[in-house]
């Protein structure tokens, strides 16, 4: 019998190859014969994994927030557990860019999700439930960190707020990124530009 881990590469393999048809391609791509040949196996074992175009799909854009979610745990433990709250936000953020070929390609597949849920004909196959679900873990996440540094303070009441800004105006850049090189080689510095604002350093006696 199969290994678990087995089970998980087959698996992984199948997404990688589905994120990579529709990072190029688009969602109405991804079909079985597309995917399994993207894969290099063969229909049935895609149909064996996946019970429709719809379960790859999501399992696909699962595997793309997995992703992200490993490399914020990463950068977070770089850091340290006394880290500044502005080193925090600006580690998150930087790492949703798309500063590398993967990272591109992780942006478009995520937005193309996004706009195939805001669309009024949706594809039967194309999952539209939690499309937000990443961005919405993001502001989570700067919110508790914000208030927790803000505690005390009148500002901690605009947390959510400051949150939801941080996280707008990051996902505003990385879609830019994709179409406007001179902004792409300028992203850390547009970056640092938002969180001198949002988040000042607090002044030293």
């Amino acid at each position: 019998m199969p290994r678990l881990a087995d089970h998980q590469q087959r698996r992984r393999q199948i997404t990688d190859a589905a994120r990579t048809l529709v990072a190029r391609r688009g969602l109405r791509a991804a079909t079985f014969q597309a995917v399994a040949a993207e894969a290099g196996v063969s229909v049935r074992l895609v149909q064996y994994y996946f019970g429709s175009k719809e379960d790859v799909l999501r399992a696909t854009r699962e595997a793309v927030a997995a992703d992200a979610g490993r490399r914020f745990a990463e950068r977070l433990a770089a850091l340290g557990e006394d880290a500044a709250t502005r080193d925090v936000i600006r580690a998150i953020v930087t790492e949703v860019l798309p500063i590398d070929a993967r990272r591109r390609e992780d942006a478009i597949v995520l937005d193309t999700f996004f706009l195939e849920a805001l669309t009024s004909e949706r594809s039967p196959d194309v999952p539209t439930d939690d499309s937000d679900g990443a961005s919405q873990y993001l502001v989570d996440f700067m919110r508790q960190t914000i208030a927790r540094s803000r505690a005390g303070s009148p500002e901690q009441e605009h947390a959510d707020v400051d949150a939801r800004l941080i996280v707008a105006a990051a996902a505003g850049l990385a879609q830019t990124m994709l179409v406007d090189a001179a902004i792409a080689r300028r992203a850390e510095e547009h970056i640092d530009r938002l969180l001198d604002r949002m988040l000042p350093q607090p002044a030293k006696d």
